[in-house]
């Protein structure tokens, strides 16, 4: 740890911190999911606050510059192998696979400070104030950068998506030949959301990518098509169609926002079988086990029809979650929007796992028998059972899939 103690105390007394992630758990078991570290001024003292996620809550603790030191190497070497450190003018990545040898790589940065205030204004990745030419487009802020009070809902909701968007982005690969990511908008709907991520990876990290949005409705896809040709975003193009109607040979990243019942399982079925680095699905309408499940322990509350909805939906989420780590992903089920917005408020992140070797096939067995014993207890046969372990599909992908509810609420 004695190579990171010198990094830290750079970062630390510098004055050109701007946030510090670690992420990657070390253990799967482990409760703190994520910890951020940013600069705060209280009471005129320069200190820095450290935001721990857990699985139901979020928690904070302000350091000074060397106890914030000290804890940076608790971090690194107990709970987490990878930090990325945004700083003025340059951006560091640290990876602590095993601590004793990190492999630390720094690059040009365009992040800048901004207010240290303890009780600061939300900082937003697309601002409020500022003009962003995609959401004046469609309609979220006018051309000034003030975003429309009836629209404040759906700004949240894209800079959410980008937060999502920002936390798995070291995640996608980076190709030595220049080829652009491919990304793949399952149900794409109004595609604010498309649009957004177009904007966060094409204008704000000037990442090359070919991005595909996929919808059945005909006068969508003709007004997304629009807005992409006028606002000049070469790489993104709007088709119609569904999974049933998509083929291809890869997909770096695939995103299903609210794809209907089983049309989610088929994306997640395809996205597996292109060995895609990373999945943000946002489920819906998970009515394929409602007729199936069976509990004798449980039939108390499942004479109930609301009670057995809700819990039919949580099985097949859950569900889907471990089918997806018994293929060598790591998942995590996050909020994604606020009740008030809709009541499907579930996001499945998934990431390809790091994790090789005996290593991996005993986290992939564990999902697996786990998966089974979950199945079998509950007696249903759910789609997402044709995605092998193997990361195969058993027959082709189909279904039908609804326009994305989340982009056009």
């Amino acid at each position: 740890m004695n190579k990171l103690t010198p990094v830290f105390e750079e970062i630390f007394s510098g004055g050109r911190l701007i946030k510090m992630i670690f992420s990657d758990k070390r253990k799967k078991t482990q409760e703190c999911q994520k910890a951020l570290i940013r600069p705060v001024t209280i009471g005129g003292q320069l200190l820095f606050q450290v935001e721990y996620t857990w699985e139901k809550k979020v928690t904070h603790e302000n350091l000074s510059a060397e106890e914030a030191v000290s804890r940076s190497l608790s971090l690194i070497g107990e709970q987490f192998k990878q930090i990325n450190v945004f700083l003025e003018g340059e951006d560091m990545q640290i990876l602590a696979s095993k601590p004793e040898t990190p492999r630390i790589s720094r690059k040009t940065g365009t992040k800048k400070q901004e207010s240290l205030a303890h009780n600061k204004k939300k900082n937003y990745i697309i601002p409020d104030g500022e003009p962003c030419d995609f959401l004046i487009r469609l309609g979220v802020m006018d051309r000034d950068g003030r975003v429309f009070k009836k629209h404040y809902g759906k700004f949240r909701q894209i800079n959410r998506y980008l937060e999502i968007v920002e936390d798995v982005f070291p995640s996608l690969p980076v190709y030595p030949d220049g080829r652009p990511l491919r990304i793949i908008d399952f149900g794409c709907g109004k595609a604010y959301l498309t649009f957004a991520i177009y904007y966060y990876l094409k204008v704000l990290k000037q990442r090359n990518v070919e991005i595909i949005g996929l919808d059945l409705k005909t006068d969508v896809i003709e007004f997304c098509s629009k807005v992409a040709s006028d606002l000049r975003y070469d790489g993104l193009q709007f088709l119609m169609g569904d999974i049933a109607d998509y083929t291809s040979d890869h997909a770096d990243m695939v995103v299903t926002l609210h794809a209907c019942d089983t049309a989610t399982d088929y994306a997640l079925i395809n996205a597996v079988s292109w060995n895609t680095r990373v999945i943000l699905s946002v489920p819906c309408c998970q009515h394929e086990l409602f007729s199936q499940i069976r509990s004798e322990v449980h039939q108390p509350m499942l004479k109930h029809g609301i009670l057995k909805d809700r819990l039919t939906e949580y099985l097949t989420d859950g569900l889907r979650g471990l089918k997806l780590e018994a293929c060598g992903y790591d998942v995590a089920m996050i909020e994604f929007t606020s009740l008030e917005h809709t009541a499907r408020n579930i996001m499945i992140k998934v990431v390809k796992s790091p994790a090789i070797g005996k290593q991996a096939a005993w986290k992939a067995a564990r999902a697996q028998q786990q998966y089974e014993a979950l199945r079998d207890f509950y007696q249903v046969h759910p789609t997402i059972d044709q995605l092998t372990p193997a990361g195969g599909q058993q027959k082709s992908a189909g279904g039908h899939q609804e326009s994305a509810g989340g982009q056009s609420e």
